[in-house]
């Protein structure tokens, strides 16, 4: 017997939450305090469905931490190392936010609102309390909270072709990470082109949940021919495109350089930042990297060795349909790897060899062809 998840009012539901389950929902977890499906006909189903069609996305375990007075700008800063003094108004930003050591409290997307008002769409940890902490250890004139806001994504290929014919054709001059207002049901709401995945794709930003549902149910009314689904984060899908997760692939213990995000880190800023002086004295001792195996294997356990050295662990993995090749997130210990490419892991079926190789997957340089 298969054990279940327990939920309470601990475990917060969404506005959205009876839709996913009428549209049949087979697995969630808990992110943010809040359901998130991970499943609805399997994940190799899903991921195809994805990159072909269009899917509706409860993502409302996306939690808005907003910034809003005097401060707002200056606490942006100070939580992350990425200079934001030129930020644009109605522009996304992807934010890695570190603490006084440059260690990663979290990762998201900042959204510049106005001078007074940053929104902060953040991965699984508590950055609002986070936030609150920092606003009042540095007298900051700024008020943190975390609006009733619930994200629903539309994603894949005919993504714009849907939401085209709920919000008209003025979405299509929505550029890449740009965020505007739109208008439905005499509710004004914002919309991002963004999302968790490599397909085209927006973000709406909810802030009624009665209209919420009527969204909902319009999106699939209005998508039927496009074969609109219900969807959710897909794991195939994120580690072929390189989308790394905070908790599984990167934690409090890792650096931005560790993890392949150099370039979101101004190191020679003339900026207030809590971690940029840490980041500046910093040297990287391990590194998050691609990892290929040639096989369609299960793996056993979570360890790489080079000959009988372990030299890291596999933080997230999937079998790719597309490449036909089991791809993994392995974060390696530089002085133990000494360079080397190829590597062991155990599987159901023995010891197996695979490649390593820098994130994102290139997999033409790789000598990989699409099957599809």
């Amino acid at each position: 017997m298969r054990p279940h998840l327990s939920i309470s009012r601990r475990t917060s539901r969404t506005p959205f939450s009876s839709r996913v389950e009428a549209a049949g929902a087979t697995g969630y977890t808990v992110y943010n305090h809040t359901l998130l499906a991970t499943s609805f006909r399997g994940i190799e189903v899903d991921y195809w469905h994805l990159c072909e069609n269009v899917q509706v996305w409860d993502v409302s375990c996306e939690k808005q931490v907003t910034l809003m007075g005097p401060g707002a700008n200056q606490l942006a800063q100070y939580m992350t190392p990425r200079d934001l003094s030129n930020a644009q108004v109605g522009r996304c930003y992807y934010l890695p936010m570190c603490d006084e050591n440059g260690s990663m409290i979290s990762d998201g997307v900042g959204i510049k609102i106005n001078d007074r008002h940053w929104r902060l769409s953040v991965a699984d940890s508590d950055v609002l309390l986070w936030a609150k902490g920092l606003a009042v250890g540095f007298g900051l004139d700024v008020e943190v909270r975390e609006p009733e806001i619930f994200p629903l994504a539309v994603q894949g290929p005919k993504a714009e072709a849907l939401m085209c014919r709920v919000f008209g054709d003025a979405i299509k001059e929505l550029g890449f990470f740009a965020i505007a207002p739109f208008v439905y049901k005499g509710k004004r709401m914002k919309v991002a082109r963004s999302g968790w995945s490599k397909q085209t794709g927006f973000e709406v930003f909810v802030n009624d949940a009665d209209i919420g549902t009527q969204l909902w149910d319009e999106l699939f009314a209005k998508g039927q021919d496009l074969d609109v689904r219900a969807g959710c984060p897909n794991l195939i899908e994120r580690i072929e495109s390189g989308l790394m997760s905070f908790g599984s692939d990167m934690d409090h213990t890792t650096t931005p350089f560790e993890i392949g995000l150099e370039k979101y880190i101004n190191l020679d800023a003339d900026i207030e930042s809590l971690s940029l002086p840490a980041l500046r004295l910093h040297t990287p001792t391990k590194k998050l990297m691609g990892l290929v195996l040639e096989y369609h294997r299960s793996l056993s356990d979570v360890n790489v060795f080079v000959g009988d050295q372990k030299i890291g662990d596999i933080r997230s993995q999937a079998y790719s349909p597309r490449y036909m090749r089991r791809l993994a997130f392995v974060m390696c210990n530089l002085e133990a790897l000494n360079g080397a490419k190829t590597v062991a892991v155990n599987t159901d079926q023995g010891q197996a060899t695979g490649t390593l190789t820098s994130l994102p997957f290139n997999f033409e340089a790789l000598g990989l062809k699409a099957c599809r």
